[in-house]
């Protein structure tokens, strides 16, 4: 297992896991992904906030990072990496890839100076819910978003759950 930055190269896999992940939440009522624009995930990779999780050389999990998330979790001078989009390749589910993500966040935040790993999800899904809190993550609870405009469209379609994880 590896876990580099993803590269333009990746882009037609990125949208393939992004398709696959969407039609699955449709599958399961719940708020489904937008189609995400080129623009988006290009600008992700340029600045190197696009990950992937490498198996036997394979994509198995894709996510991306930022360091401010102030249209979702306000202003604050909170040092925290912000992990959105979680991705994961068909072939690798069941393999605890997500435990995986939050163990190389843990180290980021280490080597970083961070105090948290922080995520949100559109709806309330609470079998996410319960798996995130499983992997240490508090669950912080809903918030209605003032402004949506600069988001995906999915962030219109009703509160955000939000979660934290402190560095210990």
């Amino acid at each position: 297992m590896e876990i580099v930055n993803s590269d333009i190269k990746d882009i037609p896999k990125i949208f393939e896991l992004y398709r696959i992940a969407t039609e699955y939440m449709k599958s399961k009522d719940q708020v489904a992904w937008p189609e995400f624009s080129r623009e988006l995930i290009t600008t992700e990779i340029n600045e190197q906030r696009q990950w992937k999780l490498l198996i036997d050389k394979e994509i198995a999990c894709i996510w991306a990072t930022t360091l401010k998330d102030e249209l979702i979790w306000g202003t604050n001078n909170d040092q925290a990496i912000y992990i959105h989009r979680i991705a994961t390749n068909p072939n690798f589910r069941g393999r605890s890839l997500v435990n995986q993500i939050v163990n190389w966040s843990d180290n980021y935040c280490i080597d970083n100076n961070l105090e948290y790993i922080r995520m949100d999800t559109v709806g309330l899904n609470k079998g996410l819910i319960e798996h995130y809190e499983k992997l240490g993550f508090e669950f912080l609870g809903t918030k209605q978003l003032e402004n949506t405009d600069e988001l995906p469209d999915h962030y219109k379609e009703g509160p955000v759950c939000l979660f934290e994880r402190k560095i210990k």
